[in-house]
């Protein structure tokens, strides 16, 4: 199974406004400056959505003073595709004048499919002719779905330090689910997404998850799009009580963190990047589709090798590390990277109709890693707005090119 393929872009423009002869009694708090916006075309296409069009808008300002405030950043996708599905997203990290406070927001609508392959980290590629014991398939089964995300949290900062603190507010809600069988199928036998959620008390049509959440944030980053040194930590607590929506109550933890080790001070470009992150069940059950899985983290980067959903399980841990470096001597315009990820994820709290292979594999027992090489093309030096350009490998054969704006980490 081939992640996205996006072939390629056909235009790009950057359109900015700035401040005429700005000093820094001139600048106004909560006011936008140095705003640049970047409206990419995009053409893509995998086996779930067919061919993709439409655009992956970028844009990049500044709250308040840009000597004092850190920039904020916004990505969205504007996509329709050859078998009738719309994907719409925007996700933004944006820093109020002088850093006083902190957006993460993460909106979503989407009217797509996706193949399933069960839980935990063996699950094969091409759907098994043996179900498990209990009749659950295993391997891919595609899936039809509509997904109206709402996420947003606001994060206060702790005096002059770049520690934030603060709450939010979450909403999935999947709608529509169709489950679909390929001829050589036996229709006797249950898809795993609906025999998780009928065991747990899920509807495998419809459910909803709602909540609040708890954050922490540490920024140390210098340019959080593309950064060349320095540190990132997020911490997030999810709650989801049925009085606030959710089918049934449960709670997530979520441990984010990137470290930017720089290896050239004279071309700060040349750097070592690492990320790991950690997200776990900590009570209750959650839907089938809001457990954790590859490819679904806030701006849909991790796992490259593998398409979105190829893993999925009740926890989850991933790493990934990656050296980026300049092309050319004396510009930044063109820029390299070598890259390796893994992953793996634990079945699922045990129950006594599942089967034991499928849902109560731990972490560690099995890890899919994945490694490439990319192509970094800088549009805008001074935001370091980059198109990024990935190839990467997997195994029993997943692989997949990546276009994105920015990096991926």
């Amino acid at each position: 199974m081939k992640s996205s393929l996006y072939l390629a872009f056909l235009l790009t423009f950057s359109f900015s406004g700035y401040a005429q002869k700005d000093t820094v009694d001139s600048y106004s708090p909560n006011k936008i400056y140095h705003f640049s916006f970047i409206p990419l075309p995009a053409i893509a296409s995998n086996p779930a959505n067919g061919w993709m069009f439409g655009f992956a808008p970028s844009a990049t300002w500044y709250m308040g003073n840009p000597q004092t405030t850190k920039m904020s950043n916004l990505v969205g996708n504007l996509l329709y595709t050859t078998k009738k599905q719309w994907i719409f997203s925007s996700r933004h990290n944006i820093y109020l004048s002088d850093n006083s406070a902190l957006l993460i927001g993460d909106w979503r609508y989407f009217l797509t499919s996706q193949p399933t392959f069960g839980l935990g980290s063996s699950t094969p590629n091409e759907l098994s002719e043996n179900p498990n014991r209990f009749g659950v398939y295993w391997g891919e089964q595609q899936m039809d779905f509509t997904l109206i995300r709402f996420y947003e949290a606001f994060l206060k900062r702790i005096g002059d330090s770049n520690f934030y603190l603060g709450m939010g507010y979450h909403l999935d809600i999947h709608t529509r689910i169709k489950n679909f069988l390929n001829e050589s199928a036996d229709p006797d036998n249950l898809f795993a997404h609906d025999q998780y959620n009928l065991s747990r008390g899920f509807d495998s049509d419809r459910y909803t998850l709602s909540g609040i959440t708890i954050n922490a944030v540490m920024d140390n980053r210098d340019v959080a799009v593309s950064p060349y040194e320095k540190n990132f930590a997020w911490f997030q607590y999810k709650i989801n009580p049925t009085f606030l929506g959710s089918d049934r109550s449960s709670s997530t933890l979520l441990l984010d963190y990137r470290h930017y080790f720089n290896l050239d001070q004279k071309r700060k470009r040349n750097l070592i990047g690492v990320w790991a992150m950690g997200n776990f069940l900590i009570s209750g059950d959650l839907p089938y589709m809001n457990l954790p899985s590859i490819g679904w983290d806030m701006f849909g980067r991790s796992g490259r090798a593998y398409a979105q959903g190829r893993f999925r399980g009740a926890n989850m841990v991933y790493g990934e590390a990656e050296w980026r470096f300049p092309l050319q001597k004396s510009k930044e315009t063109f820029g390299g990277t070598v890259f390796v990820n893994s992953a793996t994820f634990s079945g699922g709290r045990p129950l006594e109709m599942m089967g034991p292979k499928d849902f109560s594999e731990k972490l560690f027992e099995k890890i899919n890693p994945g490694y490439g090489v990319g192509l970094r093309v800088m549009i805008n030096k001074e935001k370091r707005t980059t198109i990024a350009a990935d190839y990467a490998f997997g195994q029993k054969g997943n692989s997949g090119f990546y276009l994105n704006i920015n990096e991926s980490f």
